[in-house]
């Protein structure tokens, strides 16, 4: 049996909505679904409820840069609860596998493209520095695992999601899904304006959430090893193309303003994907154009 951590959150559903389309049996869980994480004795009672043999885990504490700038000790503890106590539960009820996606602020902050063989060559960016160590935290939570209880961990390095199904609060949506709220937002009220957090001079590369969801359920079937896998073209767009591209493709008449006051965050996180598409014999296959048509038709639905 395969259980889905955070089952009902932005990369979860869409894990979820493919092992549907699959066949594929599965036990959703998430804290809307009843179970929290942060708590031991929740967590236990789930695994020992379900018995999974792979757990896919997607479960997260996390928002955008303003959210994580604002809130360093909440994504610090509600993360590292989680994963403790996702990790004893694993030990515990005999699990197999693990299969967790790490974001790409992993990386050195030094770092422009990605390399799995650089993942330790440096600290993290300052910005992303708290998260990203939670989610570095669970590469070291596997290394003991897997040496103490036999376990099969798989990690999925991915770039910036975007995509339907994120949060509709800009403030605890990814970059692009803030963006495009924005965006949607200021068309449906008229606004003169849209302002942007930072200069628009960084480059992030951009992955639609189902592409995302694709790499996680392509390696159920393999036994990847302790180090991280890339998943990623090598290249992205900077905020201030992307936001010119989301403004068109909504067809807001609204003036940009970039506020050079706030923080930009690292200059250059792209990734090179060679490791995943060697192990995984696959890349992802949406362009940022397509993605963003269907991005924003989804927004204005949901924003109506």
């Amino acid at each position: 049996m395969i259980l889905v951590l955070g089952a009902t959150g932005f990369l979860g559903s869409h894990v979820c909505l493919k092992l549907d389309k699959l066949g594929i049996e599965y036990t959703p869980s998430s804290l809307s679904l009843g179970v929290d994480l942060r708590n031991e004795q929740a967590t236990e009672e789930l695994f020992s409820s379900v018995r999974p043999s792979t757990v896919i885990n997607c479960a997260s504490f996390v928002g955008g840069i303003q959210f994580g700038l604002s809130h360093p000790v909440e994504l610090y503890t509600n993360n590292l609860k989680m994963a403790l106590n996702i990790y004893n539960s694993v030990a515990k009820f005999k699990v197999k596998k693990i299969i967790n996606p790490i974001t790409n602020c992993t990386y050195p902050g030094k770092a422009s493209l990605f390399r799995v063989d650089e993942w330790w060559d440096g600290p993290l960016h300052e910005s992303v520095l708290i998260y990203g160590f939670t989610k570095k935290a669970l590469w070291i939570a596997s290394k003991a695992y897997t040496k103490q209880y036999n376990l099969v961990a798989n990690h999925i390095v991915l770039p910036n999601m975007y995509g339907p199904g994120d949060h509709l609060d800009m403030y605890r949506a990814h970059a692009l899904g803030g963006i495009v709220s924005k965006f949607v937002k200021a068309k449906k009220e008229n606004m003169a304006t849209v302002t942007i957090w930072g200069t628009g001079k960084p480059v992030r590369e951009w992955l639609h959430v189902d592409d995302g969801a694709e790499a996680l359920i392509r390696s159920l079937d393999i036994d990847i090893g302790i180090e991280p896998v890339n998943v990623g073209r090598g290249y992205g767009q900077s905020i201030r193309e992307l936001t010119f591209l989301i403004k068109d493709e909504v067809g807001a008449d609204c003036e940009v303003v970039f506020d050079e006051t706030k923080e930009d965050g690292a200059p250059i996180k792209t990734i090179d994907g060679s490791t995943g598409k060697m192990v995984l014999k696959w890349e992802p296959e949406i362009d940022i154009k397509s993605g963003l048509k269907e991005t924003v038709a989804w927004y204005e639905k949901v924003l109506e």
